[in-house]
């Protein structure tokens, strides 16, 4: 008779037995019931159209994944059988899992790619503008890669006055993503005009670094205009689509970013030209408007103002003056009957007083006392004029004088007849 087992010692040979003889398994499958545990740990159901298994991905190698395991992806997973004993279930214990038909770091890239899109990570609007003469940029980059050399040679061709900091990282293994993203967080922290983030060439693991959340999460969050210059032209990483500029290389992006001096200097000397000749043109036309203004004001200024005046109060005079003699011509004609009788008025007149005249010519000589001739008799005058004897006082002096003789004498007494 068959010796008897209990629950746990079978379940126990069938765990030896599955584990030994299924030690290791690659199978393919959809997804499904996928549960992502808190402490790490991924279960989920692997099922074709017939059948279904359980499975785990134990913390460790879930945090090797590059891919998420989402509900319904088709994926191949390689493992070994396990069973678990207190229920009696088995299941595959998975060690790594790939994307059936297609690389694992390519369906990673495209599951981050619409997590972020969805997020807005790569929305226009986000997209923050450099400034056209930046003074200081920081390179966020390997010290020792042939990247900052060749970004550094471009800026010192174009645009030697900016200022380059060196912000030194690992741009591929295991910890470059974090350490790209704490040095893009401080490199915000420097009053930069832009910060650089990139590395050379490489294959799409060297290149991973840069498709890591964790720095779309940081370049998302930087207020500095920032710059992915990762690889070559033909290298898209998720860096590129959250970054406020793409550039194919990392001496592009300091092209794309700096001014060219040499341009800038023959812009200058064209806005110069274009300013002298500008210049010109304008001073020629103001010279021009200066002529016509000097030939209009010649012809209204006061100058011309004064010689027309001139010329108007001259023809005034003349015809003041021409007016005057044919009123002083007609007056003339109109005057000269009444300055014949007024001539003969005055003549008449001074015969009159003539007549008159020798009348009293006549009389004075009649009553000077020279044609008196009686005898004790004599004219008395004083002061000049003939007196009486009754007007005179004593002490006046008085003239006496007769038509041969003049005797001047003082009264000395009066005595009254």
């Amino acid at each position: 008779m068959a010796s008897t087992l209990s629950v746990s010692g079978l379940n126990e040979q069938i765990k030896t037995l599955l584990e030994t003889t299924f030690e290791f398994v690659s199978v393919e499958g959809e997804l499904s019931r996928v549960t992502k545990h808190g402490s790490g740990h991924i279960y989920f159901t692997l099922k074709d159209a017939n059948s279904s298994i359980k499975c785990v991905m134990f913390r460790g190698n879930a945090a090797r994944l590059k891919f998420s395991l989402d509900e319904g992806a088709h994926v191949v997973i390689h493992g070994a059988l396990s069973l678990y004993t207190p229920r009696g279930e088995y299941q595959i214990n998975c060690v790594s899992a790939e994307p059936y038909g297609a690389g694992a770091l390519a369906v990673a890239f495209e599951q981050l790619k619409k997590k972020l899109e969805a997020k807005g990570y790569f929305d226009p609007i986000h997209k923050k503008p450099f400034p056209k003469f930046p003074q200081k940029i920081a390179l966020v980059t390997s010290a020792t890669g042939a990247a900052l050399q060749d970004m550094q040679r471009v800026a010192a061709n174009r645009w030697p006055l900016v200022k380059l900091t060196v912000i030194d990282v690992l741009v591929q293994g295991v910890s470059s993503a974090a350490m790209i993203a704490d040095a893009l967080r401080f490199a915000d922290t420097l009053s930069c005009d832009a910060v650089v983030a990139g590395r050379g060439g490489g294959s799409v693991e060297d290149l991973w670094a840069f498709n890591e959340e964790v720095v779309a999460d940081a370049l998302f969050a930087m207020t500095t205009p920032v710059v992915s210059a990762v690889g070559h032209e033909i290298d898209w990483v998720i860096s590129d689509y959250v970054a406020d500029l793409r550039a194919p290389t990392p001496s592009a992006a300091m092209q794309m970013i700096l001014p060219d001096r040499n341009e800038l200097m023959q812009s200058i000397d064209e806005m110069r030209y274009g300013a002298y000749g500008m210049i010109s043109q304008r001073l020629e036309r103001k010279r021009e408007q200066l002529a016509m203004m000097q030939e209009a004001f010649k012809r209204h200024g006061v100058e011309q103002r004064l010689v027309h005046q001139k010329e108007q109060l001259q023809e005034l005079r003349e015809r003041l003056n021409g007016q005057i003699r044919v009123i002083l011509e007609t007056k003339f004609r109109e005057f000269s009957p009444l300055g014949e009788r007024l001539s003969q008025t005055i003549e008449s007149l001074i015969r009159q007083k003539q007549n008159i005249l020798s009348q009293m010519i006549q009389g004075y000589e009649s009553q000077h006392p020279k044609h008196k001739n009686k005898r004790g008799f004599a004219q008395i005058t004083r002061d000049g004029k003939v007196i009486d004897l009754d007007n005179l006082n004593v002490g006046d002096v008085y003239v006496a004088m007769n038509d041969t003789t003049s005797v001047t004498s003082e009264v000395v007494k009066i005595t009254k007849m």
